[in-house]
This record gives structure tokens, C-alpha cells and sequence, in this order.
């Protein structure tokens, strides 16, 4: 028995809409993070947001003016968001 690895979640297109990064994916689901989270996107132009591309058949995203990348499945799990406890 193999067993394989789930593939990479992959992105088709990318959008900023009031503050929120918004990628969907090519499953169908949608993640949306708020620019807050990426300085370098959050203090950009609507140009230089607007200038993306994919890369890696859609497991990250460039945005060339920027000198950004972010991968997909970091947003779906981002490292660098505090988990908050529910209370009962």
C-alpha cells in the first residue's frame, strides 16, 4: 500500500476587497485574511495589489512591484495568528 501526500490547495485568482485579501481556490473554497496581516500588501497601491501572479501552478501567490510572495497553504494555516481559546 502507497501512501501519498495531499496535494498542495492551489489558487486561481486573487483580490483585495475592503481591507481582505480574498484567494480562490480551485476547490472551490475561498480564504479571505485581512491585509493587516501582510504590511507590505496592506501599504501598497491599488496598482501594485492589483499586479499579482501565480506561481507554482497556483501554491503561491507574487506580486512582482511588491517583491511579495505568500503561499496558499499559509494562508489556510497561518503560523503567525494567535489562536484564541473559546470559553465555555
Amino acid at each position: 500500500m502507497s501512501i501519498s501526500a495531499p496535494e498542495s490547495p492551489r489558487a486561481l485568482r486573487v483580490e483585495v476587497l475592503e481591507g481582505d485579501l480574498v484567494v480562490h481556490l480551485e476547490d472551490g473554497r475561498t480564504v479571505s485574511v485581512p491585509l493587516e496581516w501582510f504590511p507590505k500588501l496592506r501599504d501598497a497601491s491599488p496598482d501594485a495589489l492589483g499586479d499579482w501572479r501565480l506561481v507554482g501552478r497556483g501554491v503561491g501567490i507574487h506580486w512582482p512591484k511588491l517583491d511579495e510572495d505568500l503561499s496558499v497553504r499559509g494562508l489556510l494555516v497561518p503560523e503567525h495568528v494567535p489562536l484564541r481559546r473559546q470559553s465555555m
